[in-house]
Parts: structure tokens; C-alpha cells; sequence
């Protein structure tokens, strides 16, 4: 418990301190680029400062020079804060739109070319779709959490489908990823994290010329980051056999 408030006292003294010198700098310069990278050091830096050790697998297969969509799942959140600042460039989000109410959070948000979304409104959704692919266009990495909510159990939830639309859309590379572990750390209804070690596995990217269809698509990103999941969240295939692991060696 001591951890997580010190965590959250870090990020609630950090923002205004990057609203004062963030907001300034990006207002005059009309470059975003300090405050995002303020942002990030802040995140990471909260998720240390509650005892989360992070190993990473598979970044070396992301091209800085390219864009990408990630698609993650998510159980817990402190996947957002542990996760965002381990893409190389920077990146939006598909958010819910509650979050933009909070004052200097959502101004902050917005600056970085975050996405709104409301889950209950379909059409809405149509439009986030939309304001994503525009910041897509603008070269900016695109960060969804592709099941649209937290899980309870660990194991994946059903994919929302819009994610894949932008996909199709935007003609841009799918990165699957998988954050393990942090349904131990901080799971879904409890407030207290447990320091602990969570994995973060980028699987291979799927080229648009690998698409194929969008249910396709959709079948491989799932079986990528069901992959990269402790064996007892995996899902379990026709047969009774699991998903393979990735490729690369883990760490010992």
C-alpha cells in the first residue's frame, strides 16, 4: 500500500510541475515532443517507485523510422504507465473518454494527440476510429488496447473490431503485444499494487500484405498475444493444444 501512494503522490507532484514548464515550451514552440517525453519518464519512473521490475522481449524487431499500431492486451492500470514508455517515438492512445474531464490530465492529452473513445456510443466509436487514423497519418505510433477493457480473470476478452478497421485503413504494420505479469502486481478492483516483475513481450510485426482478411488478422494478433500469456491464462486451441510461445529465447 505505502508503495502505490508514493506512486501516485509522484505522478499527482509531477503534474503540475510538467504543466508548468510542459504547457509553456509546447504552447511557444508548438512542438509536443518535451512534455511527451516528460510524460513518459514520469510514468516509468512512477511504476518503478512502486517496486515493478520490467523485462522486455522483442523490441529489437520495431523499426524507429516506421509506424506501427500496437495492439496489447490489458489486465491491470499500471499497464499503460509500464508499457507506453517502451515504444520507441511516441505514441497515441485510444482512451476512454472519462479521462479527458480531469483537469491539466485531459489538457495533457490532448496536446499529445490522444485519442477519446466512448465505449457506449457506437457511433462515437466510428469517429475515434477516424481521429486515430488521422494521427496515424501524422506518423505518430497508434497504442490500443485491443480487448477495450481490463480483464478479471487474466485471460483475453473478445478483440474489439475497430482497431482492425484502422489497421485496414491506415495500411500500416501490426505489432501484437503481451504484458504478463501485472495481473499479480496491481490486478483489476484492487487499489494496493505488490512489487513484482512483469514481462512485456512485441511479437512480430504483421505486414499489411499478411492482412489478409480482417477476421484473419483479428485470429492472428489473438493467438500472438495469447502466445506470450502464463500457460494457466492461456486459451486453449481446437484439440486441446495451446498456443506455440514466441520464438525468442527468455532471459534466465
Amino acid at each position: 500500500m505505502i508503495r502505490t501512494i508514493l506512486m501516485l503522490g509522484f505522478w499527482t507532484a509531477l503534474l503540475p510541475f510538467a504543466a508548468l514548464l510542459g504547457f509553456p515550451w509546447t504552447l511557444i514552440t508548438g512542438d509536443v515532443s518535451f512534455l511527451y517525453r516528460m510524460g513518459m519518464w514520469g510514468a516509468f519512473t512512477g511504476v518503478r517507485i512502486a517496486g515493478v521490475r520490467v523485462r522486455t522481449l522483442g523490441l529489437e524487431r520495431i523499426d524507429s523510422a516506421r509506424t506501427y499500431i500496437f495492439m496489447v492486451n490489458h489486465v491491470s492500470n499500471i499497464d499503460p504507465p509500464l508499457l507506453l514508455p517502451l515504444i520507441p517515438r511516441r505514441t497515441s492512445v485510444m482512451a476512454k473518454k472519462e479521462l479527458f474531464r480531469i483537469p491539466l490530465l485531459g489538457k495533457t492529452m490532448r496536446l499529445g494527440s490522444l485519442v477519446p473513445v466512448d465505449r457506449a456510443n457506437r457511433d462515437a466509436g466510428i469517429a475515434a476510429v477516424r481521429a486515430a487514423a488521422e494521427v496515424i497519418r501524422q506518423g505518430i505510433n497508434m497504442t490500443v488496447f485491443i480487448e477495450g477493457g481490463r480483464s478479471l480473470t487474466g485471460k483475453l476478452l473478445p478483440f474489439k473490431k475497430g482497431p482492425f478497421y484502422l489497421a485496414e485503413e491506415c495500411v500500416v504494420p501490426v505489432v501484437p503485444v503481451t504484458i504478463s505479469g501485472t495481473h499479480a502486481v496491481m490486478p483489476k478492483k484492487r487499489f494496493a499494487s505488490t512489487p513484482g516483475t512483469v514481462e512485456v513481450i512485441f511479437h512480430l510485426p504483421i505486414e499489411p500484405k499478411d492482412f489478409g482478411s480482417r477476421e484473419n488478422l483479428m485470429a492472428e494478433v489473438r493467438k500472438a498475444i495469447n502466445s506470450g500469456l502464463p500457460a494457466e491464462f492461456q486459451e486453449t486451441l481446437a484439440g486441446g493444444r495451446r498456443t506455440e510461445g514466441p520464438t525468442e529465447a527468455r532471459p534466465g
